[in-house]
Parts: C-alpha cells; sequence; structure tokens
C-alpha cells in the first residue's frame, strides 16, 4: 500500500466495531427465507438495505424475492443493540488522529440506531453513513464514493475498514479506495487482488490501526 496516508478512513460497523446483541432484521429474513443465505443477503442489500422507510410495497417486494410469505411483523421490531469488540475505541482514537474517521455501513432502517452510535463513538468518529440513508449499501461503489462526496476528497484519499470482503473490500477497491481486511482469523478469499491493490489485513480493529500507525 503506498505510504501517502488518508484524508478519510470510512469504518464498518457490524463485525468491525462490534457484534448486534441479537438477532436483527437481515438475520430474521435470512433464517426465514429457502435461499442460500449469500443470495438472500446480496437481495437485501439492493431492496432493503437502501430504503429510507418500510412500507407495504417493500415489504412485498422483499418478502417475494426471498420466496418468504408476506410478514410486517418480520419488519416492525426496535433495533439490536451492539456490543463493541474490546479495544474500539482506543482504536478508533488513534485512527482519528491519522484522518477524519466515519462509519459505512450496510445497515436497513430498522435497525440503525445513529443516535446511539454517534453518542458512543464521539468524539473519534465524526460522521455515520448507514446505507438506508444514502441509498447505496456497500459493495456499489456509490456507497464509497456519496461518503467521499459528502466529505470533500476523492475516492484515491479514503481508505476503507471492514471485515466482509465482497462488501468492504472489493467494494472499496472497485470504487478507486484502498481496503484494510478485518481477517479474523480467516484465509485469504483472493490472494491476486489483495496484491493487485494492495489490500492490508489485519485480525482486528486494534491491528488495523496499529498497521497504519506504522506506515
Amino acid at each position: 500500500m503506498t505510504t501517502r496516508r488518508p484524508l478519510l478512513i470510512s469504518v464498518d460497523v457490524g463485525g468491525t466495531l462490534g457484534a448486534a446483541d441479537g438477532q436483527g432484521l437481515t438475520m430474521r429474513l435470512v433464517e426465514a427465507s429457502p435461499l442460500a443465505p449469500d443470495h438472500a443477503r446480496e437481495i437485501m442489500r439492493g431492496r432493503l438495505h437502501t430504503e429510507a422507510a418500510i412500507t407495504e410495497t417493500v415489504v412485498a417486494d422483499v418478502c417475494d424475492a426471498l420466496r418468504i410469505p408476506v410478514s410486517a411483523a418480520l419488519f416492525n421490531t426496535p433495533p439490536t443493540p451492539l456490543t463493541l469488540f474490546p479495544g474500539t475505541l482506543e482504536a478508533l482514537r488513534t485512527l482519528s488522529a491519522i484522518a477524519a474517521v466515519v462509519t459505512l455501513s450496510n445497515v436497513t432502517c430498522v435497525d440503525i440506531d445513529t443516535d446511539s452510535l454517534r453518542n458512543r463513538l464521539a468524539p473519534w468518529v465524526s460522521e455515520h453513513f448507514p446505507s438506508c440513508h444514502i441509498g447505496y449499501a456497500k459493495p456499489d461503489p456509490l456507497a464509497f464514493h456519496a461518503v467521499a462526496r459528502h466529505c470533500n476528497v476523492v475516492s484515491a484519499r479514503m481508505l476503507h475498514i471492514g471485515d466482509d470482503w465482497a462488501c468492504d473490500v472489493v467494494g472499496a477497491v472497485n470504487a478507486g479506495a484502498r481496503a484494510i481486511w478485518v481477517s479474523r482469523g480467516r484465509p485469504v478469499p483472493d490472494q491476486a487482488l489483495l496484491v493487485r491493490h494492495e489490500v492490508l489485513v489485519a485480525y482486528d480493529l486494534t491491528a488495523a490501526a496499529r498497521l497504519l500507525t506504522q506506515r
């Protein structure tokens, strides 16, 4: 990875900063659908995670695509609390000394709790960009472009950190941004992409912050 430091660091939320303390809407729908989990999640990224409100039309469309009975009750639940991983706040503090830090996450309007996230991550994280607010979901390059544009930087000076290879790594590099993959010990899915785009691999957010301070 080039030694030029980023002007903006975007960080994924679920799986990177912490884990949901219970089942969110996406997980409930994945379990209800007969489709393969990865396929179900891909459908929801395009049809659910980009919606600012849950309407009857959205419910019908998502249920039809997932091949499950239409049930508004599935969509009518409070946000699932997020439990931060140990070291998350310290890692964010370290990252904020390098560049402005924001979150960029795929999340439904049912599960988002931006006020709570803002209070818990301040002052290290300056802004939050959930997919249901910006209208684009990772790995769509437009999600990264929207954040970069809002923060007045070009994508090439943006670094994204996340644990989902397709959404956080492939999505970032296709948008022209750099990436650090939070592996948690998993093998790299695509070594060629890793080398070609100088993607860094870190076990967790703390290790990712350490990598950046050493460069």
